[in-house]
């Protein structure tokens, strides 16, 4: 029988290693996919990863169970990830947006000449797509992420980004809406 993350949490604070170490293998997947679709940097994201399960142990005993774990953990992973991606942007950026095999939008580092996978993958749709999600501000990108890649809830997404529940579908919304626009085009829609 799977260990609750209640009883693992309490493990942890009593001073058994065990007991966080199934929280970390619980949802070590889980928060790389979110730092990875945030970052879309395997390095930044695996850096991430490390960070908020660093910061969650440190921060355990103020962890007062109103949301579940893995939320918490959510929240710590996506402002880490909003922190990077606002420090990037005061950098000139050495990045772009480009489309995995599932149809999974990521944010690469640039390369001065594209290899031959990087040449498969950049047809007109994949351009676009990337160029859609560059539009949208972090918030917006982090709120579309966890909703439809994700598949968290809005009560998720307010914990994890510290919203309220019109906000956050408020940003889902409006992440919908730009991608729409920028992309109606390719479905044959009116911009």
């Amino acid at each position: 029988m799977k260990e609750s993350d209640g009883s693992a949490i309490e493990r942890a604070l009593a001073g058994d290693g065990d007991g966080y170490r199934v929280l970390v293998e619980r949802y070590s997947q889980v928060v790389f996919r979110l730092a990875y679709r945030m970052t879309g940097n395997e390095q930044d994201a695996e850096d991430l990863v490390q960070e908020a399960f660093l910061k969650a142990y440190r921060n355990l005993a103020s962890y007062d169970g109103r949301a579940s774990f893995s939320t918490w953990l959510y929240r710590i992973v996506a402002n880490s990830a909003l922190d990077l991606l606002a420090a990037r942007k005061k950098r000139p950026s050495m990045q772009t947006l480009t489309v995995d095999e599932e149809g999974d939008v990521m944010i690469e580092p640039r390369e001065t000449r594209p290899g031959p996978e990087r040449l498969a993958f950049s047809g007109e749709v994949q351009q676009k797509i990337a160029l859609a999600m560059e539009e949208l501000t972090p918030q917006e990108r982090t709120a579309f992420t966890m909703r439809h890649f994700e598949e968290c809830s809005v009560e998720e997404i307010c914990s994890a980004l510290g919203l309220g529940a019109s906000a956050a579908r408020h940003s889902i919304f409006r992440a919908v809406q730009k991608l729409r626009r920028s992309l109606g085009p390719l479905v044959g829609e009116e911009a």
